[in-house]
């Protein structure tokens, strides 16, 4: 199987320094983009996508996905002018409705999600469109706001706006307003068909069709020629994230009872001991159901379920191990 579009997603697992050199590798051998992700309170995206952006050439750099909550709009649109101003056309704004107890937890209300999001991606929209916006809206209100540029490049910015969604509101929203969508990972590939309904729902409100929205997927991936290792590996993050991410947990099919127990061990934040002491709990038919883990020729396999399903290209977090053979298995140029 030779993918003509795939796509890199780095987190925390690795050392930042290392990643620049991921973010190169992965430009070599034909990936189309490298995501960052911000999630728990670990890495934040911006200043490694820009980073990447100055050590690559042609590849795109996504945030996968920033939250609407924590950065101001202005802030938000001026920070995406920024890292175009750095890697023209190369930038893509990923972002999110983020999710509890984290948000609650740094005092963040959450209320009204979708309402947020329109928001927030109206208002970014048209800054990055270099208008002067003013937008009297339940979670943004601002008045004649520009992205007002006086050296360099004034004209509009391609800077496509793609929506992290999970639950199936976020996602017919998504349909409707974004250019993309950023499908979850730790799911089974049959989660798309409904997410595939939702979106199509959406982009009908728009005049759209499905097609005119792209539709990557964050796809966990171990590759290991040692099948053993490469689940042994995913079923660590699996452990963590069943825990803390309820809606990927919910979005997972995994019994409740098998998340109560998990979060019975695991504290806040998770020490690796703990993840080590409840991993037992995660069986290797949830890890090959809802991950691309094992040989080479195995995670292709699955990485292409997901693809049968709707997605239109897949980003591939590489939870551990070798990075390098992850690219060499998954390179357009093979």
């Amino acid at each position: 199987m030779s993918l003509e579009r795939v796509a890199l997603y780095l987190q925390d697992a690795h050392d930042l320094r290392d990643e620049l050199d991921y973010a190169r590798y992965a430009e070599e051998k034909g990936f189309e983009a490298v995501w960052q992700a911000e999630s728990r309170l670990v890495r934040d995206a911006i200043v490694p996508m820009a980073a990447y952006a100055a050590v690559t050439e042609r590849i795109k750099v996504g945030s996968g996905v920033i939250n609407n909550w924590t950065r101001n709009i202005g802030l938000l649109a001026a920070t995406f002018l920024t890292l175009d101003d750095l890697a023209p056309d190369r930038i893509i704004c990923g972002i999110g409705a983020w999710w509890d107890p984290l948000a609650k937890n740094v005092g963040i209300d959450r209320r009204k999600p979708l309402t947020a999001m329109r928001e927030t991606v109206e208002v970014l929209r048209r800054l990055l469109n270099m208008e002067q916006v003013t937008f009297h809206g339940e979670f943004h209100d601002v008045e004649g706001i520009e992205l007002d540029v006086v050296h360099g490049r004034k004209e509009p910015r391609n800077v496509p706006i793609y929506i992290g969604a999970t639950g199936p509101k976020m996602m017919e929203l998504t349909g409707e307003i974004a250019d993309g969508a950023v499908l979850n990972y730790c799911v089974p590939p049959s989660y798309n068909l409904q997410a595939m309904d939702r979106l199509e729902a959406g982009a009908k409100k728009a005049g759209r069709r499905i097609d005119d929205l792209d539709r990557p997927q964050l796809v966990v991936c171990s590759v290991d020629e040692d099948e053993a290792k490469a689940l042994d590996t995913s079923r660590e993050l699996l452990t963590q994230y069943l825990a803390q991410q309820p809606h990927i947990a919910k979005a997972s099919e995994v019994d409740q009872s098998v998340v109560d127990e998990i979060q019975s061990i695991l504290g806040w934040p998770a020490t690796h001991e703990q993840i080590q002491r409840a991993k037992h709990l995660v069986p290797d038919e949830l890890v090959t159901r809802i991950t691309a883990s094992g040989t080479p020729e195995q995670a292709r396999a699955k990485v292409q379920e997901y693809l049968d399903n709707g997605a239109t290209s897949p980003i591939l977090y590489p939870v551990g191990g070798d990075v390098k053979l992850l690219v060499d298995t998954f390179s357009p140029h093979n």
